[in-house]
């Protein structure tokens, strides 16, 4: 339960006199009613208030609840009184100078206060005194505040002001223990909204006026725990969202440094695994199925960022897998359809660990990977990876990794993932941020042993998913 989900229970309890205790002494609230009607004749006779029609009499069916016998169901105008706002002009209404403050809607609602707003008018249409609730019949419909000074209202907004000394901030928590109501009953379709009929014919719970005050200062009371509680369940969130993630890194930084499976005499040693895949290149760059690379930077001290086994290698990444930088069809090459190869140009369509079906196609593609090639995006978001299942053509937003020497591509997929933030350090660009080919071949990763990789992926696959389990 959240802290709105707790304020709110705290305000339904309230409306159902199960927030304070009741007192007989105190009265009932028929006894307020006919203190509220003598004062609403009072002022009709003395021209401050306009006669209204009557209410409908409340039905069996419009009472959600149960109540204390000492409380009343009414209509919301029976104990107070309602000013639908009414807005100047638009050339009425300016930022600063004279006149009288405007509001419209929520724009500047505080907590429980309203705001100062720069906007004033010259030309008052509706004015509401300090001390009266401000509803929102306009979307967002039920938002309620109370004005602690005079305003001119407009038509978002209507002023509530409580009959027989009933208290503002006492209509404030009723009208928000009741804004699903209000909500309910909102229609339109530019945007939603309630009239004054329904303001006023909204059905509530009534407390005599002692325990009114004793609500009030009960809920005063309880809201700082709230509060608190809020800061708690907020930071118990992030926590909660982060936590999964940070682990999985946390995971991923023990493998690539050969901390979460122990090393085995018996499975060999990188060095051996790099003299195998030297050979293996050699071979296909004789046969004309790759060419030959540039030689690579030789790797310096200050470059490796930590502490391997020794059974380990350092290693640049075109070391050990090839590596094919995406190229873009033309534009009118690319649609959507049945013919051709299925065309990817960033990480639109990545799944979990292995990439979904697009339905881009292109008849003329440009660079083609075959299945269980990784791939690494390139640019914005860079570092982001997956693997194909399938033959597909990739853009320039996508660079394909395909390992020598019968290396998984799963385990490169976690290796890549590892190092991510690496690859994000050494993107450039202003439009968009990207890496280039030069950063992905010359990328620093350690290097296990062939069966130690395995052993490594089968490992991490074994506890990944316990990462998103954990907080549930």
């Amino acid at each position: 339960m959240n802290a709105q989900d707790l304020k709110n229970s705290i305000l339904q309890l309230a409306v159902q006199g199960k927030l304070v205790e009741q007192r007989p002494e105190e009265g009932t609230a028929k006894e307020l009613l006919a203190k509220i009607k003598a004062e609403k004749e009072q002022l009709i006779k003395d021209k401050k208030i306009k006669k209204e029609k009557p209410l409908p009499e409340i039905t069996d069916e419009e009472k959600p609840f149960d109540i204390p016998e000492s409380w009343e169901w009414v209509r919301l105008s029976d104990v107070v009184e309602i000013i639908m706002g009414q807005s100047p002009k638009g050339i009425e209404v300016m930022d600063g100078g004279g006149g009288i403050e405007f509001h419209q809607g929520k724009v500047y609602f505080g907590s429980d206060y309203l705001d100062i707003s720069p906007q004033m008018t010259i030309k008052p249409t509706k004015i509401v005194k300090p001390d009266t609730v401000l509803l929102c019949v306009r979307a967002p419909v039920g938002t309620a505040n109370i004005t602690n000074r005079k305003i001119c209202i407009g038509r978002g907004l209507c002023g509530i002001i409580g009959y027989g000394d009933i208290e503002s901030r006492f209509i404030l928590y009723w009208i928000r223990a009741f804004k699903n109501d209000f909500i309910r009953k909102a229609t339109g379709t530019t945007f939603i909204a309630i009239t004054g009929e329904v303001v006023r014919e909204q059905v509530i719970p009534l407390p005599p006026l002692e325990e009114q005050k004793r609500i009030v200062s009960k809920i005063e009371e309880l809201l700082p725990y709230i509060e608190q509680y809020d800061n708690a369940y907020t930071k118990l969130e992030t926590f909660n969202k982060k936590f999964p993630e940070d682990m999985k890194k946390s995971i991923l930084q023990y493998a690539i440094r050969g901390r979460l499976v122990e090393q085995r005499p018996e499975e060999g040693n990188a060095e051996d695994l790099y003299k195998q895949i030297v050979e293996e290149k050699a071979k296909l760059i004789k046969e004309g199925k790759i060419k030959k690379e540039k030689p690579l930077p030789k790797i310096t001290e200050e470059e490796i960022p930590f502490d391997i086994p020794e059974t380990w290698e350092w290693v640049r990444l075109s070391d050990v897998v090839y590596i094919i930088m995406g190229q873009s069809p033309k534009g009118t090459d690319v649609f959507e359809g049945r013919e051709g190869i299925e065309f990817h140009q960033g990480k639109v369509f990545f799944g979990e660990s292995y990439l979904r079906e697009s339905l881009q196609k292109t008849i003329n593609p440009t660079k083609i990977v075959d299945e269980n090639t990784l791939l690494l995006c390139v640019r914005a978001p860079v570092g982001i990876v997956n693997i194909t299942p399938r033959k597909i053509c990739i853009g320039r937003g996508l660079c394909g990794l395909v390992p020598y020497n019968k290396m998984q591509s799963k385990f490169f997929l976690y290796w890549l993932r590892a190092i991510k933030n690496d690859l994000i350090k050494k993107a450039t660009g202003t439009t968009f941020v990207a890496i280039t080919g030069e950063v992905v071949r010359e990328q620093l990763i350690p290097l296990p042993p062939l069966e130690e990789q395995k052993r490594i992926v089968a490992r991490l696959e074994e506890i990944l998913p316990y990462c998103n389990q954990l907080v549930k």
